[in-house]
């Protein structure tokens, strides 16, 4: 789902018009819902992978896979309360870097 939505934003820009933004179901910020620039949210995972790999994964089953704690947790042969925490200091990253 990531890869569509770049492509489809990286098409936009080069058809010359205004960036893609989307809104997604679950919003990675917070509660309020904005639109989302995806070109500045998969930069910001390209930088958080160069942090920490496991943590830009834990987004993108997260956020573009759905899937939720538990079964992330599954994935990555953790405990719950780690995705959690993990989840939670990656969006606050993530947040950092697109404001």
């Amino acid at each position: 789902m990531r890869q569509v939505l770049i492509d489809s934003a990286r098409q936009q820009l080069a058809d010359k018009r205004r960036r893609q933004e989307v809104t997604l179901e679950e919003d990675l910020l917070g509660t309020e819902r904005r639109p989302l620039d995806v070109l500045a949210l998969n930069k910001a995972l390209e930088d958080l992978s160069r942090v920490d790999e496991q943590r830009a994964r834990i987004v993108e089953l997260r956020f573009f896979a759905g899937l939720s704690c538990e079964e992330t947790a599954e994935v990555f042969g953790v405990s719950s309360r780690t995705v959690v925490r993990q989840w939670r200091s990656s969006r606050a990253f993530l947040l950092q870097r697109l404001r």
